[in-house]
């Protein structure tokens, strides 16, 4: 009996941590009381340790409660469970609790039990606890150093009394969105590779070794904090475009200030099983110097979101064997409160980026009137878009190309597109078009500022107005367009789809296929000079660069990006033309392409 007795008291156990929630007043442990028949030979029998270890049968506000289905005396709450759920293990039933697998050295408030989680997926019944909310707090020993190595609840302990202490609650919901498990991160480092981790609630477990790499990036002796921004999978246009303007004004504040010394880099949290509108944007924070004023300035910032979406604020730590861990922070009434903690733990990277579920319903509309739903969500913060909306409203929505020859010419800047376009509309006497058209281009650079999501929309129903043109114009004479849907797409391709060229959609994606309801050209010529010669022709316009031209300037693998996304484009895909010669032998090229293809 003693040996049984034993055995069953020494399970492995731990902590799921996901569901901790201290008491703010914790309640001591009772010392065992030994029945005088056994104090000479200094043992306990098991319900004298059951005792011991819930403080069970004192006199006090303890012992007034009873759990359903036990009769007898009033017991503590924590006892009544305990020999509920031992009936209930003692009839067969699953999920109750092995006697004595309890460990010494937890206490319990006087409200309810902590529910604990062990290698038999043993667990207390919600049903069988006296208050619905949970709290368990940790004794300490000495001078506070906790029970000695090895103990199952040594290291959760010493976890929750981290750097960033303060109130702690467990409100269910308050942060599903942003735990739940597993969620997945992957974050580009400065090289355009990709690193991929995942967030566990459990505690550390034997088979999962730390990622070198990962300790390299979210580990001391640096301090990094993760900031992002919920969108519930499936949320409408409005959610998405509030996600987006959170992001974006997150990305101004986090370039000054006390921000500027740290790096910043992209992190995309997302779900398993690549379904889509389940992508979170957001920020990694990596801070060199660990300094408090980052993480007060990073808390301040949290507490200045009021409205929702609410962005959730993650600090990485590293416990004594080396594991990673994020704690996630909420800012409520002024006061920091902690809604989740779990641990990093590496994954594989999955066959296809995460975000690219996400680009129909983002930034590659498939049809007008997804683009047009975005932009009515911005109407109440950009008058302009309104004008937007009224000039697509009078665009047929079923438009059909004239008798005469519609040309697309697309390229990255300083490939010569203008005087091409203009060339070749002299020589065929045909009509020159611009997207975004002249009608909505004073607006562009009010567009240019906002959000990805935004922009896109607006250069897309650009698209809607150009084909609108087209129609009128290609039943008169040829039409030579600047640009059309080609640019559009690849530039949010190759700027939405982080990391390097391995990381695009794959070739044949729908991502690359010519919207339905889009008027379609009768050929599309895509212009490329050597990188070399582009970047002299740039230092020569002597023009304002946008954003975009840039970042071409500066990072040769969006570059790359984009330049493979216009050659994956299909129905109709785009033919090469190589633009470095002089612009007599490139104008000759464009005009016997012309007339081989349009005959």
């Amino acid at each position: 009996m003693k040996s049984q007795l034993h055995r069953e008291r020494t399970p492995s156990v731990h902590l799921s941590l996901a569901r901790v929630h201290p008491a703010p007043t914790p309640c001591t442990r009772q010392k065992p009381q030994r029945r005088k028949s056994n104090q000479g030979r200094g043992r306990q029998s098991p319900t004298e340790r059951t005792r011991g270890y819930l403080g069970a049968e004192s006199p006090g506000p303890h012992s007034v409660r009873r759990a359903p289905g036990v009769s007898g005396p009033s017991v503590s709450p924590a006892l009544a469970v305990y020999r509920a759920d031992l009936a209930e293990k003692r009839r067969g039933r699953k999920g109750a609790l092995a006697p004595g697998f309890l460990p010494r050295g937890v206490s319990f408030s006087r409200s309810a039990l902590l529910s604990f989680s062990c290698r038999a997926s043993l667990s207390f019944s919600r049903r069988h606890l006296a208050s619905p909310t949970p709290r368990v707090s940790f004794p300490r020993r000495g001078r506070g150093r906790g029970r000695p190595p090895g103990a199952p609840m040594a290291f959760a302990r010493r976890f929750l009394r981290g750097r960033l202490s303060g109130p702690r609650v467990g409100r269910r919901g308050v942060c599903a969105g942003a735990m739940a498990s597993p969620l997945r991160f992957v974050l580009e480092l400065p090289d355009c590779s990709l690193a991929h981790f995942a967030l566990r609630a459990d505690a550390p477990g034997h088979e999962d070794a730390p990622d070198p790499r990962l300790a390299a990036l979210l580990g001391p002796p640096e301090r990094s904090y993760s900031l992002c921004v919920p969108v519930t999978p499936g949320a409408g246009c409005g959610a998405r475009v509030r996600a987006a303007r959170l992001h974006h004004r997150l990305l101004h504040q986090l370039r000054r200030g006390p921000f500027q010394r740290c790096q910043l880099l992209r992190l995309l949290c997302y779900c398993p099983g690549g379904q889509a509108g389940g992508a979170q944007h957001g920020f990694l924070l990596r801070d060199p110097q660990d300094d408090p004023d980052t993480r007060r300035a990073l808390l301040e910032l949290l507490g200045a979101c009021q409205e929702a979406p609410r962005p959730h604020l993650g600090e990485f730590e590293a416990d004594p064997p080396g594991q990673l861990w994020q704690r996630l922070w909420e800012m409520q009434d002024g006061r920091r409160l902690q809604v989740g903690c779990a641990r990093v733990v590496p994954t594989p990277e999955p066959p296809l980026h995460p975000v690219v579920p996400d680009l129909a319903s983002s930034v590659v509309f498939p049809d007008r009137e997804v683009a047009r739903a975005v932009l009515e969500e911005c109407t109440s913060f950009i008058p302009e878009a309104r004008a937007v909306l009224d000039l697509v409203d009078q665009c047929p929505k079923q438009v059909q190309k004239g008798k005469f020859q519609v040309v697309a010419i697309e390229g990255l800047d300083a490939t010569g597109k203008t005087t091409v376009t203009q060339s070749v509309a002299d020589s065929l006497k045909a009509v020159l078009l611009k997207s975004p058209p002249s009608c909505i281009g004073q607006w562009r650079k009010i567009f240019d500022d906002e959000p990805a999501i935004i922009r896109r929309a607006f250069y897309s129903l650009g698209n809607y107005i150009v084909a609108s043109e087209i129609a009128k114009e290609s039943a008169k004479s040829p039409v030579i367009v600047d640009r059309y849907w080609h640019s559009t797409a690849t530039y949010a391709i190759a700027t939405e789809v982080s990391g390097g060229l391995q990381h695009l959609p794959p070739a044949h994606h729908p991502v690359y296929q010519w919207p339905e309801d889009l008027l379609k050209p009768d050929l599309v010529l895509l212009l490329t000079v050597s990188p070399e010669e582009r970047l002299q022709r740039l230092q020569g316009r002597g023009m304002e660069k946008t954003r975009e031209e840039a970042e071409l300037e500066a990072n040769s693998v969006f570059r790359q990006k984009v330049e493979m996304s216009y050659q994956r484009m299909e129905n109709p895909g785009c033919h090469v033309v190589d633009a470095s010669p002089s612009r007599e032998k490139v104008l000759q090229m464009v005009l016997s392409l012309i007339q081989n293809r349009c005959k």
